[in-house]
């Protein structure tokens, strides 16, 4: 049997900017990917912890060490510069793969720098 589990967080990753008009996704800062894994064009679930939305899209990735979190197309009406979100992604592992799997998850600080990796 498989599961979905959590392979990796983005944790208070702080909104730097929202373009309605472009055609959807959400940028992420290409060290911020390293750090947790994630992958371009990867679909990530994205949670809003300022205003509560909640949507589903696909990783662009954005120039490394910009600390860039871009939202972009219709999502970009469920957020707003500032906003607070937490970015996840997950994986279908076997029951042999789950037994002492760990997510990664990363802390950022407001600048969008890894401050932990738990």
């Amino acid at each position: 049997m498989l599961r979905q589990i959590l392979l990796s967080k983005l944790h208070r990753a702080t909104v730097k900017e929202c373009d309605l008009n472009y055609n959807g996704s959400i940028k992420i800062d290409e060290a911020l990917l390293e750090a947790s894994g994630m992958q371009e064009f990867e679909r990530v679930e994205v949670f809003n912890i300022t205003n509560g939305a909640r949507f589903s899209t696909y990783i662009i990735k954005a120039p490394k060490g910009s600390g860039m979190i871009g939202i972009n197309g219709a999502a970009a009406r469920l957020a707003q510069v500032s906003d607070k979100l937490i970015v996840v992604n997950y994986g279908m592992l076997d029951e042999r793969e789950v037994q002492g799997f760990k997510p990664r998850i990363v802390i950022l600080n407001d600048a969008n720098k890894v401050k932990t990796i738990i």
